[in-house]
């Protein structure tokens, strides 16, 4: 796990964001990127789908894999967690644990009840695809913590006038 996942606010989008963003390269080569349910286990992102999923034949060919996890929705608020790694994929008979803890997070009661009552008659089985991140950044827009080029524009946009270069 890399450093900046460490940071509680970091830990805390991981484990309190129900989806994240999946960007990989698909069967005809061309970058994808689209929304999934996940579970941070503590080490690795875990996302599980249909064993028919264009992804999963994609992945197959094709592991390494971008992830963005996003909160906030002001400029204030504004958080990001993204990672880099390779995918792992896995066959699971039935339902994968991570796919219903995963949907605890929005979903409770008879709502996630009649939730798992379905998934359970519609896959047979699924695919678990794990990425551990071997690349991250946490950023905390609000709280200062930037991508260093735009703190750079920043740092320059600050200047008195004259001093800028």
């Amino acid at each position: 796990m890399t450093e900046d996942l460490t940071q509680p606010k970091a830990q805390h989008l991981l484990t309190t964001a129900t989806v994240c963003h999946l960007a990989y390269n698909g069967a005809d080569g061309l970058p994808r990127a689209v929304p999934v349910g996940f579970l941070w286990s503590g080490g690795a992102v875990v996302i599980c789908t249909a064993t028919t999923a264009p992804k999963v034949r994609a992945l197959s060919a094709r592991p390494d894999v971008a992830i963005t996890i996003d909160g906030g929705d002001t400029p204030a608020t504004a958080q990001s967690v993204l990672l880099r790694g390779r995918a792992t994929l896995e066959t699971v008979e039935g339902i994968p644990e991570e796919y219903l803890t995963a949907a605890t997070k929005a979903m409770a009661g008879a709502t996630l009840a009649g939730f798992e009552s379905a998934v359970r008659q519609m896959y047979p089985r699924m695919v678990r695809i794990t990425i551990a991140p071997t690349w991250a950044r946490f950023f905390d827009y609000g709280g200062g913590r930037i991508p260093a080029f735009l703190a750079e524009l920043a740092e320059k946009s600050m200047a008195a006038p004259g001093e800028a270069s």
